[in-house]
């Protein structure tokens, strides 16, 4: 590790020792002055040294309960995934352009797969404690978008090049640049704007805000105005819970919570037969509450390897360029948000938003979008749910190790992970939404050529369900308002580079239309 990311990390945790840091009262072992990597006369030594955990405040307790609260929260994409990409039968899959389709089985097995390699790797290599897993922007507007113009092994190649060409843009430290030329105010209301958008996201699952179906407002508490179902209710006693515990500083606040929640929902279905809410009204929202009948199963990786790159040849090279630039973008900023918000929050920045291994984890996430895309399971990427194990505690390599092994054997053990309701993650999310949003205090309001474009960070995240979007509103106003103000000497040309890009991708739907 450089000097410069050595001072980085120091100063990130003292800030958070000074009160930047969340979660429950850590048990902090005396920090040390950092050691070579893996040196150590024992395994618990080389295992700290390399994973820098007392360097870090840190235990492996605390590593193992924040790779597994990660993990909680993250494994409903092991269900959600193969829902959205593919079906249990023709009539119920989202077919593509040909009439193909991908068998929920396989991308259930290729998700788990995927997320487990990919997230053992970064925690090995950028030694963070974030979790990868198939981003749902990314799979949604494969499943919506991309399949309607080509087959699905087409779209999983341009997933591929998509993987490819943000592997170049960290490797040759491009991607580096732009985020060393984002602005600390900026960088600060991402970590808001996420913190947002997963309170938001977990109120949603929940079902505690839903859609109205009316144009105003959009968005209504429960059903009608009012929390009438028990998955919600289940919702409720959840985040109370776990509000309490982490008021509290109890050691495993968020662990303690999930699982004892989940405990009360398998009671509650056993007792009430709610079942899924798309049979019966009030059911839950994705996964049921049940103990399995079957425990171990055995995965399908027919898909590993199923892309092909046809799509230029089917839609033309100007069509499939674009889909790769609306991939890329997405994918760039999204990860870049990602971190931006976690790092901080995990108290291992410095002022200026710098955190260890920035160009490894950036290589690393674009390796996970060209794996994803060879696995047919979509592009891997930071999940923002890691927020929860970093809440709980995780601040190493150690936690994501342990998160990626989970997925590793939901593989086998994909009936335990349904187990679970996305509504008692939902209320994790909502914990660890709160614990990002505080970072608003860092935040200073009363220069409006920065408020500006810090507030339409935080709000179009949320609103847009997008951290790609809040980004692109973030920096294109940054870069506006502070030239028009004469400031413009402060805005880095790199900044304005990734402004014309922000401007070519919210305008892209027009501008393919002109070339149809």
């Amino acid at each position: 590790m450089s000097d410069s990311h050595e001072s980085a990390l120091e100063q990130g945790q003292a800030g958070a020792e000074a009160g930047g840091g969340h979660g429950p009262a850590p048990e902090r072992a005396t920090r040390v002055a950092p050691t070579k990597r893996g040196s150590g006369s024992s395994f618990k030594e080389r295992l700290d040294t390399f994973f820098e955990i007392t360097h870090r405040g840190s235990s492996v307790p605390r590593e193992i309960r924040g790779g597994l609260v990660t993990f909680m929260t993250m494994a409903y994409i092991v269900i959600l995934n193969p829902l959205i990409l593919g079906g249990f039968s023709q009539d119920q899959a989202t077919l593509d352009v040909e009439g193909g389709w991908l068998q929920a089985s396989q991308v259930a097995a290729v998700t788990g797969l995927t997320a487990g390699v990919m997230t053992i790797l970064f925690g090995v290599i950028a030694n963070l404690p974030f979790g990868l897993a198939a981003g749902l922007g990314i799979n949604s507007f494969l499943a919506v978008n991309v399949v309607q113009q080509v087959t699905w092994a087409e779209a999983m190649g341009l997933v591929v090049i998509n993987g490819l060409v943000i592997v170049v843009l960290s490797a040759t430290r491009l991607r580096e640049m732009i985020f060393h030329a984002v602005p600390p105010q900026l960088k600060t209301a991402i970590t808001v704007g996420i913190g947002l958008f997963l309170a938001f996201i977990g109120l949603v699952d929940a079902g505690f805000v839903t859609s109205s179906g009316n144009a105003s407002p959009p968005v209504q508490l429960g059903v009608g105005g009012s929390v009438t179902t028990v998955p919600t209710l289940i919702f409720v006693v959840g985040l109370i819970v776990m509000g309490v515990l982490m008021a509290r500083r109890v050691k495993g606040a968020l662990l303690i919570g999930i699982v004892g929640t989940t405990v009360v929902a398998v009671v509650v279905e056993a007792i009430m037969k709610l079942g899924p809410a798309f049979e019966n009204e009030g059911g839950w929202s994705l996964n049921v509450p049940v103990l399995p009948t079957q425990i171990v199963s055995v995965p399908d990786l027919g898909l590993i390897g199923a892309f092909d790159f046809g799509a230029f040849e089917r839609i033309g090279v100007l069509a499939g360029v674009m889909l790769v630039f609306t991939l890329v973008f997405t994918n760039f900023f999204d990860a870049v948000g990602s971190l931006t918000g976690l790092t901080r929050e995990a108290g291992l920045q410095d002022k200026q938003g710098n955190f260890p291994r920035l160009k490894s984890s950036l290589v690393v996430e674009g390796i996970g979008a060209v794996a994803g895309g060879a696995t047919s399971s979509s592009s891997n990427t930071i999940f923002v749910d890691s927020a929860a194990g970093v809440g709980e505690g995780a601040r190493t390599g150690l936690a994501s190790v342990v998160t990626g092994v989970m997925f590793l054997l939901a593989m086998f053990f994909t009936p335990l992970t349904q187990i679970v309701p996305l509504e008692v993650a939902a209320a994790a999310l909502v914990v660890v939404g709160v614990l990002m949003v505080s970072q608003v205090r860092e935040l200073k309001w009363d220069d409006f050529s920065v408020a500006l474009p810090v507030f339409l960070t935080i709000v179009v995240m949320p609103l847009t369900y997008s951290i790609a979007n809040g980004i692109g509103a973030g920096f294109i106003s940054w870069v506006l308002v502070q030239t028009l103000t004469g400031k413009a000497r402060k805005v880095s040309p790199l900044l304005w580079i990734v402004a014309v890009g922000f401007l070519i991708y919210f305008a892209r739907g027009p501008i393919e239309g002109m070339f149809e």
